[in-house]
């Protein structure tokens, strides 16, 4: 079987992998607030149930942002063979929109709306003035995120294609 006619036969079961890339983010992204929130004034200012309502928001903001960039990225680039083809056009699309919306979201959360605010000990990326870790966390989380419910997947066809 030749590698087209592979790609045309083969079914992905993407609504799994895109269920498996939810689960994988909301971990990722929690992990990620938890261990980024002392580098904003709340971990200073704020209490213990202010930290936490603050974890849990921006996980769940961080989740809506990472479903609308993949689907957004899947709609622009990705086609009925995602994500046996295109797998990282798809990934390079979604981690833009979502560098590109934390960069918004930056300026407009703590310049526009002072909705919080950096601590001292929070590295800035000079030129765009928004703090590094939240820039390294949407490449970082989603790329995870993808990879490993993208090779769930692979290993899961490679295991069913072994028994025939």
């Amino acid at each position: 079987m030749t590698g087209a006619t592979f790609l045309e036969n083969a079914r992905p079961d993407w609504v799994s992998i895109l269920r498996r890339y939810v689960l994988f983010s909301a971990a990722g992204h929690l992990a990620w607030e938890t261990g980024h929130i002392p580098l904003y004034t709340i971990w200073v200012d704020g209490t213990w149930g202010e930290i936490g309502f603050a974890i849990v928001h921006c996980t769940g903001g961080d989740l809506l942002i990472a479903m609308s960039a993949m689907l957004l990225a899947l709609f622009l680039v990705g086609d009925a063979t995602w994500p046996l083809a295109r797998k990282y056009k798809v990934l390079i699309v979604a981690l833009v929109f979502g560098i590109a919306y934390t960069i918004f979201s930056e300026w407009l959360n703590i310049v526009i709306r002072a909705a919080w605010a950096y601590r001292d000990i929070m590295p800035v990326v000079p030129v765009i003035d928004a703090g590094l870790t939240p820039l390294l966390q949407w490449i970082v989380v989603p790329t995870a995120a993808y990879f490993a419910a993208i090779g769930t997947a692979s290993t899961r066809r490679a295991d069913a294609g072994a028994g025939r």
